[in-house]
């Protein structure tokens, strides 16, 4: 059998093990913090952004930003169709409505358009995920927001290293949202990061984060409001310190690996990858094929051949929408053609050339000769 093809891993190297077993070993006490402070600032200043708090995961750095938006019952918050599932449920979780519509055709992002067309007296937040590193009409979703003094949310899992005409993804909205899961381009193993130019939002999610406790607060054990436990350890820090020391190394990598995949996919017909339009950073996070409707390419199809081939496959989000806990939007076309029709394409850092040939190959096979 042919060796196996990861779709994703980290790049881990002596430097994350050298600085994770000094947390292991000293990263307590009064130094229990040291690493998610220097994570928290190393971070900030990649991104350009005043305030960062390092938590367990993106998902509960949505949900502290939204609890702290006041979002709640009776609310509702317009997102994409096209997620996972993890944009929505804090909005669920928080008692508001998430309202899905359809994406673009080319970006498979939020179009603007059907996000206005959306909006309601309840509306209480728009959410912009940069989806597989591709970036949301920003200029368009903020003008929306401006006009209708409704906050953007911008949800950056996926986005490390996209740059939007100079500024980077997850700096623009009202706050970010990151990942460093283990298939992300840095990881902590799980992890997120919240992020923000306001301070006063800043400050009331760095009191939801510890249990409700202000900052200011010198009652020892004296919770002001009922708040979350969303926080990041030391440990997982400490990585994360390395892999930002390598952050741009890691950033080039997978955009020299989405280079290769355009280099010999895109002059195919019938196939779009990524978009990076003039003025745009595509962060290269997860390449992604759509195959055009009429070369009859299933999701399916490419699943068989793939595993056949001893290559894994990630299928592209399924709309929400279409998930049992929610109503259907069959409206939403783009949201459930393009993902029948799509796949996500390995893309760890330590794939090497031959690797990359294998999955090329196998693509090209898939339109010429089956």
């Amino acid at each position: 059998m042919k060796s196996r093809i990861f779709y994703t891993k980290p790049s881990i190297t002596e430097l994350e093990v050298r600085y994770a077993t000094d947390a292991a070993a000293n990263g307590w006490g009064d130094k229990c913090y040291e690493y998610i402070y220097r994570f928290e600032g190393l971070f900030k200043q990649h991104l350009g952004v005043k305030y960062a708090i390092a938590t367990s995961s993106c998902t509960g750095a949505l949900h502290m930003g939204m609890a702290a938006l006041g979002i709640g019952p009776g609310d509702e918050v317009i997102m994409a169709d096209t997620n996972w599932i993890a944009t929505a449920s804090p909005v669920v979780n928080l008692g508001a409505k998430p309202i899905f519509v359809d994406i673009l055709p080319d970006s498979w992002c939020i179009d603007p358009e059907k996000a206005e067309a959306a909006i309601t007296p309840n509306t209480k937040a728009i959410v912009a995920v940069h989806l597989y590193g591709n970036l949301c009409d920003m200029d368009r979703l903020l003008a929306i927001g401006k006009k209708y003094s409704i906050p953007v949310i911008e949800d950056a899992a996926e986005a490390i290293g996209s740059v939007y005409y100079g500024k980077r993804a997850g700096s623009m909205g009202k706050f970010g949202s990151f990942s460093f899961h283990g298939s992300k381009t840095i990881t902590t193993g799980e992890g997120g990061m919240f992020v923000t130019n306001d301070a006063d939002l800043f400050e009331r999610v760095l009191t939801l984060s510890n249990h409700g406790r202000a900052r200011g607060q010198t009652k020892q054990f004296w919770p002001d409001l009922i708040g979350f436990k969303y926080k990041m350890s030391n440990l997982q820090a400490a990585i994360g310190c390395a892999q930002m020391e390598r952050i741009d190394k890691l950033i080039s990598r997978k955009n020299e690996i989405m280079s290769i995949y355009r280099h010999h996919l895109t002059v195919l017909p019938g196939i779009n990858l990524n978009p990076e339009t003039e003025g745009i950073i595509n962060g290269a996070w997860m390449p992604t094929v759509v195959f055009k409707a009429e070369t009859g390419i299933t999701r399916e199809k490419l699943q068989v051949v793939f595993a056949e081939e001893n290559v894994d496959s990630r299928v592209f989000f399924w709309p929400l929408s279409q998930l049992p806990m929610f109503q259907p939007r069959l409206l939403n076309k783009n949201a459930y053609s393009i993902p029948s029709r799509a796949l996500n394409l390995p893309s760890y850092h330590d794939i090497s050339n031959d690797e990359l040939t294998r999955v090329i190959r196998i693509l090209k096979n898939v339109m010429f000769y089956d």
